[in-house]
């Protein structure tokens, strides 16, 4: 957890590549990936410090799944992050400061966005509508016929 906090401050005091984020995958106690918060350096909403540590870990184990891999992170996973870390199959997170933690010091939306989601589709701020699903199930009908197709 040390070093994702020191990744945190590098992020958001000395680089000020994003917000205060910072994460680490330890996996048999041994760090296998890293990442900090890299949204403004890289203008890429998606650059979250779990994500970089996420996708850190994976290139080096050589898999998308990081099963037996703890996640360490100053902060309490955004919704995106959270879901990284379940395509990921991490087994467990450990976090810091909370969501509304860093609302509170940093306006971040983390906390607003959990509230978001949990409305139905077409009440959020951005509705999601169905549209074209019958053209759109056609080929996940014909991807479950292949024997080989990739599954994740």
């Amino acid at each position: 957890m040390e070093r994702a906090i020191y990744l945190s401050r590098v992020a958001g005091l000395e680089k000020r590549t994003g917000g205060c984020f910072g994460a680490v995958v330890v996996k048999n106690g041994k760090i296998v990936g890293e990442g900090y918060n890299n949204v403004i350096s890289h203008n890429d909403p998606t650059w979250h410090g779990e994500v970089g540590a996420i996708r850190d870990a994976s290139q080096r184990l050589g898999t998308p799944h990081l099963r037996g891999c703890v996640l360490y992170t100053s902060s309490e996973p955004c919704p995106m992050c959270m879901g990284a870390c379940y395509w990921a199959r991490i087994d467990k997170i450990f976090y810091a400061t909370t969501a509304k933690d860093v609302k509170e010091h940093g306006h971040f939306e983390d906390e607003d966005f959990y509230e978001e989601f949990a409305k139905p589709p077409a009440d959020r701020n951005i509705p999601a509508v169905e549209f074209m699903r019958e053209e759109a199930v056609k080929v996940w009908e014909e991807f479950g016929q292949l024997p080989d197709r990739c599954h994740y």
